[in-house]
């Protein structure tokens, strides 16, 4: 049972059991049903008056309440069915609304609750209750705004319920609530714009208009109705779906302290949170049947549908807004300045974008202000606050001095701030700043009366007072809207890429420079290799032509002999040299080719009887240049020796082989002569043997009776050895 006023002796508000009263108001009775046997365990209200049975307790439903609806219960037990289970008339002639729902009971099987409740007495037909909704939805649709929603919902609940007052209640961030529409009856009084604190409805109330999202007072000046028999040992019964539930003597005396006789209150829920609530007030008794409350609460789902399509659409609207100048801002940066000076050139923009009246942009040490801003000492402190702030997301408030306590001094012009943080090597704030606007909140009645716990620890007590209070607000600005609040941590994560990619570019531009730079050095040598290449051919032909003129003058002399060879050593380096100089590669070239051309110069200067005993057999190997001068100083030196001692002189026989296997090539000069010109101790002996050297190779000598075989192997690629 209930206590009343007088013996409550809660401290606290918030933790008042409002669920349990085990008490009900008495426009009904309510049975309490094993849900098994369906038998009465406990009952409440004027059953006996009702029933006309005075005995019940351990009776079947049927008994009580007829076959019909006895028949009906069991269904509903057996499928655990909750809701409306038909209408019975009582002994006064009157028509009662059965409604079932389930309570836990001590073991694992639950009760099952019936309410038997007053109904309208009306015929009401089911088609004018759905006509009504389905016009007040379209109503509600067609609505601009959220603000005009909220005022056509506090019309169509007057008209559907009959009350004189209506208001569409909010509740703010503190949990105090505003009332943002009203419709009343004429000499109503108003409340429209009125604050209420957030301990006019405590948090246990909030959860239940959650659970239940109807609550009904026909008459505040109601006795409450005992839950009977008490059960010794049963847990209190859990009334929290329940619409006879009896209401808490604070919460009645707060309704008469108010003026209010009967009152309703319906729940609009909003993504699974309490957005507010259709707060209905009657200055005399009054009821709402349970097809009014089933109305009702459809008509509070189609607000909040409509609450929320409304704000989704004015967030969408916003938020394209936003991104359109995002992306205008971006485009716009300069990207050849450092980050905060390109920014400080769009300001103005900056500014707009979320409404903010001033701006500061901190870097290091360099801070730039614009706008109303506090000072720039300020602007530096609140950088580095923001910098030891946790998380990614912007820093947003209405009211810094509630997070900063230092920043009451700056109220002026930083009573608002937005601030975002780009981290780095000089981490780069953005601050935005909102004026404090001294804001006049009118509260019905003074909110600093609505604690309702007494100082000494007794009894709880409501707010006596509802008359209009104004209370002058600082310290605050104008709230930034959710829209504002992404496009700054959008704008943070724009700006972040923005640097990246000029700072990327910035890199491509240099690294290009040293390239175009490298590039021209490169085309600088080449060419001054191309003509070196060239003055190195003329200086080799000129002195081979010198060598060739001083060994004619000497004829067959041992020192012409000597010129001549000398000669076409000469020629040999020549036509290396002549061949980088014409060919496609700077570093390698195709031995075949390079030794062909050798062999016919060669040939052509020994005389054309030797031209045409010279034979080759060449395959295509490429070599590295260097290499291949090497090989042709061997090749030039063992021509020649065959020329001086395999024929005495004369021309004979001369075959010179080239060919390929595996990483390695293999030189063969060999002639019909009379053999035993093998390596000695000469002037072009020494020389073969340096360099063979050089190549890494080895030559091998091998008499053919008749003739010489002289075999030269070494690698194509020295570097292969390291691999």
């Amino acid at each position: 049972m209930s206590a009343p006023a007088a013996l409550i002796d809660l401290t606290d508000c918030d933790r008042e059991p409002i669920h349990v009263p085990q008490a009900i108001q008495p426009h009904g009775f309510l049975l309490v049903l094993n849900l098994e046997a369906q038998t009465v365990e406990q009952v409440a209200g004027a059953v006996e008056e009702l029933t006309g049975r005075t005995t019940w307790i351990d009776q079947s439903a049927t008994d009580l309440l007829g076959e019909v609806v006895g028949r009906r219960l069991r269904d509903m037990a057996r499928g655990h069915e909750a809701g409306f289970a038909g209408r019975w008339r009582a002994t006064n002639r009157l028509e009662y609304d059965i409604v079932v729902h389930y309570a836990p009971g001590r073991d694992p099987l639950e009760r099952m609750v019936v309410e038997v409740e007053q109904s309208s007495q009306q015929a009401r037909l089911g088609v004018e209750l759905i006509a009504r909704l389905d016009a007040a939805a379209a109503a509600l649709e067609r609505a601009a705004s959220v603000q005009t929603v909220c005022e056509r919902a506090a019309d169509a609940f007057r008209s559907l319920t009959g009350f004189e007052r209506v208001m569409i209640y909010r509740f703010l961030d503190d949990e105090a609530g505003q009332v943002v529409a009203e419709s009343r009856a004429a000499g109503a009084s108003s409340f429209l714009n009125h604050h209420f604190p957030a301990t006019d409805i405590p948090r246990q109330a909030r959860a239940l208009y959650l659970r239940n999202p109807v609550r009904v007072i026909p008459d505040c000046r109601y006795t409450p109705q005992p839950l009977r028999p008490v059960a010794p040992g049963e847990p209190p019964l859990d009334m929290s779906d329940s619409g006879l539930r009896s209401v808490s003597p604070v919460h009645i005396q707060y309704l008469k302290n108010m003026g209010v006789r009967a009152s309703a209150s319906v729940s609009i829920i909003v993504d699974d949170v309490l957005w507010g609530l259709v707060a209905c007030h009657s200055a005399t008794p009054l009821l709402l049947p349970y097809e009014l409350r089933v109305a009702c609460t459809t008509l509070a789902r189609t607000l909040a549908r409509q609450l929320k399509t409304k704000a989704d659409a004015e967030l969408y609207r916003d938020r394209v807004r936003l991104r359109r100048l995002e992306d205008e801002l971006i485009l716009r940066l300069s990207t050849d300045r450092d980050l905060d000076a390109a920014l400080a050139e769009h300001s103005g923009q900056l500014t707009e974008l979320v409404g903010a009246d001033g701006l500061a942009i901190v870097r290091g040490d360099r801070i730039a202000c614009f706008g109303h801003t506090p000072p720039q000492e300020a602007a530096r402190r609140l950088s580095d606050w923001l910098g030891q702030q946790p998380g990614l997301r912007p820093v947003a408030s209405n009211a810094l001095s509630a997070l900063l306590p230092e920043a009451q001094a700056w109220r002026v012009h930083a009573s608002g701030l937005l601030a975002v943080r780009l981290a780095g090597d000089q981490p780069l704030s953005l601050l935005w700043f909102r004026s404090e606007i001294l804001e006049t909140v009118r509260w019905a009645g003074d909110p600093s009366t609505a604690v309702k716990s007494a100082a000494d620890g007794g009894p709880l007590t409501p707010r006596a007072s509802f008359e209009g209070w104004s209370q002058t607000v600082t310290g605050r600005a104008r709230r930034w809207s959710a829209a504002a609040v992404e496009s700054a941590a959008r704008l943070r994560d724009a700006l972040f890429d923005f640097a990246a990619v000029n700072q990327l570019r910035s890199q491509n531009q240099s690294l290009q420079a040293r390239l175009t730079e490298r590039d021209l050095r490169l085309e600088q040598q080449q060419f001054l290799m191309r003509e070196v290449n060239h003055r190195v051919q003329n200086s080799l032909t000129l002195v081979s032509s010198f060598l060739g003129l001083q060994a004619r003058d000497l004829g067959d002399s041992p020192a012409g002999s000597a010129l001549q060879e000398a000669r076409r050593r000469v020629r040999a380096v020549s036509t290396v040299h002549s061949r980088l100089y014409r060919g496609d590669h700077d570093t390698t070239i195709d031995l075949s080719r390079y030794i062909s051309e050798l062999v016919d110069d060669l040939g052509a200067s020994m005389g054309a009887d030797w031209a045409a005993a010279i034979e080759t057999d060449l395959a295509p190997i490429c070599i590295d240049a260097g290499r291949a001068v090497t090989l042709g100083l061997i090749l030039t030196e063992l021509i020649i020796n065959a020329q001086k001692y395999a024929y005495d002189g004369r021309p004979g026989p001369l075959r010179i082989t080239l060919s390929e296997s595996d990483d390695r090539f293999r030189l063969v000069v060999a002639d019909d002569g009379k053999g035993g010109h093998k390596a000695g101790k000469g002037f072009g002996s020494l020389m073969i043997g340096s360099l063979v050297t050089q190549l890494d190779g080895r030559i091998d000598y091998r008499d053919l009776a008749p003739g010489l075989e002289v075999a030269l192997r070494a690698r194509i690629d020295p570097a292969s050895d390291l691999a």
